[in-house]
C-alpha cells in the first residue's frame, strides 16, 4: 500500500482512472476468505488525505479502535413514546443487562436511580 508522496505520485500517474482502479493501483486491496478481492476504499482515502497534509485525527480513543460518533447527551422521544438511552451511555456507566432502576419524575425531568443506591443531588 502506497503512502505519502508515493501515493500522490501514483494517483497523479493514473490520472482519469476509475476509483476502483485507483484503489487497486495503489495497493489498497485485500483477499477475502473465499479468494475474491476486496478494495479498501476507506484506508485509501484516509492515506490520501494524510498524504495531502490533512488528518482525520485520532479522537479521544488515542488511536485504539474506531472512534465512532461522539456522544451528544441528547435523547428524543421516539414515535411510539419510548425514550431510548443508547448502549454508549450504559457502557460508560458500567451498566449490565438486567440492572434495575427506580424512575423518579420531576418537573420536566426524569431521574433513573439504581435500585439499592442512595439518590445523589
Amino acid at each position: 500500500m502506497l503512502t505519502g508522496a508515493d501515493l500522490l505520485a501514483k494517483v497523479k500517474e493514473l490520472g482519469d482512472a476509475s476509483k476502483s482502479d485507483l484503489v487497486r493501483g495503489c495497493g489498497y486491496v485485500s483477499t477475502k476468505k473465499d479468494g475474491t478481492e476486496r478494495l479498501n476504499f476507506t484506508a485509501f482515502y484516509e492515506a490520501l488525505l494524510e498524504a495531502k497534509g490533512m488528518s482525520l485525527g485520532t479522537g479521544a480513543g488515542g488511536g485504539r479502535g474506531k472512534a465512532g460518533r461522539s456522544l451528544s447527551y441528547v435523547a428524543k422521544v421516539q414515535f411510539n413514546g419510548n425514550l431510548l438511552v443508547g448502549k454508549a451511555y450504559t457502557a460508560q456507566l458500567g451498566l449490565e443487562p438486567g440492572d434495575e432502576f427506580e424512575i423518579k419524575l420531576g418537573r420536566k425531568q426524569i431521574k433513573l436511580i439504581p435500585l439499592g443506591a442512595a439518590e445523589e443531588d
